[in-house]
């Protein structure tokens, strides 16, 4: 089936996103938060509750989202690519409404076998009409490359070859990505093992937001602890699929006073990339 070109350049929604203190919760649950019952409580327990703030980059890729803005692609090779998410204003934790507009901005082309990448740029408002946060989102839909369009354009974040400043580990729960799921995406590869292996998986795998997620926490415990409002911005590159049961290390530089560079590896294989060309930024 063709890819459908004419709705490159065009607006979609507004999609409306209701959201509770449990909706927080459930999120930051689905990110690996509390997996060991006491690390980052405050993203789980009324009692001082912060959102989680990969929490904005889940407007622009619910099922709701995705199925509107479909451009003729094969669901079963579609994999999240990375994102660049920027926070104006700190999403409160009492209950509101949230109002997503997302503009498909263009189709590029990587070529036979490698695949179509999508760009989409999500920005969410309040029910006051203030901008919360923009989302320039990045997905590949991997069996549809080759069909003429322009080339991506190159952006890559520079990582540095010393020594990182701050590691972090954590091994990911078999049940993560049933628990994100819950959230919003439930795309089969990440749940349905006869659908993920149909698909060149070995078993389901995790969801881009969830892993992003996970290396969120960490880089907020490293940088600015109980603060997660404070972040600004979040870029990453998803390269690998990462499946639940792994055990993960964030590796943290310092790249000047309020803005480091990341990845995500494997613990027992560093050579195993699941984020990489990250970087984060705080006021």
């Amino acid at each position: 089936m063709a890819l459908k070109l004419e709705m490159q350049g065009q607006t979609y929604g507004p999609f409306i996103n209701e959201y509770t203190e449990r909706d927080v919760m459930l999120f930051a649950l689905g990110c690996g938060a509390a997996s060991d019952g006491k690390t980052d409580l405050d993203y789980v327990y009324e009692k001082n509750l912060k959102v989680l703030p990969m929490f904005a980059a889940i407007q622009i890729v619910d099922a709701e989202v995705t199925k509107t803005i479909d451009y003729g692609f094969e669901w079963g090779g579609s994999l999240h690519w990375g994102f660049d998410l920027r926070i104006h204003q700190p999403l409160p934790t009492c209950p509101g409404k949230l109002s997503t507009k997302v503009l498909l901005k263009g189709l590029f082309d990587r070529g036979e076998g490698r695949g179509c990448l999508a760009q989409h740029i999500g920005e969410t408002f309040d029910e006051a009409g203030t901008k919360l946060f923009t989302n320039e989102s990045w997905d590949c839909a991997l069996y549809d490359g080759g069909f003429g369009g322009p080339k991506a354009p190159r952006d890559i974040v520079e990582m540095p070859e010393r020594a990182p400043d701050f590691e972090i580990e954590q091994a990911i729960p078999l049940n993560q990505a049933l628990i994100y799921r819950l959230s919003g995406d439930d795309h089969p590869q990440h749940v349905d093992w006869e659908y993920a292996r149909e698909f060149g998986h070995p078993k389901p795998n995790l969801h881009g937001v969830s892993t992003a997620g996970v290396a969120c926490r960490h880089i907020i415990q490293a940088m600015f602890p109980g603060e997660p409002e404070r972040l600004t911005r979040f870029k990453t590159r998803l390269t690998k699929s990462l499946y639940p049961g792994s055990t993960v290390k964030t590796q943290i530089w310092r790249w000047d006073d309020n803005c480091i560079h990341f990845r995500m590896v494997d613990a027992n294989d560093p050579e195993m990339v699941y984020l990489n060309f990250g970087l984060i930024e705080w006021n």
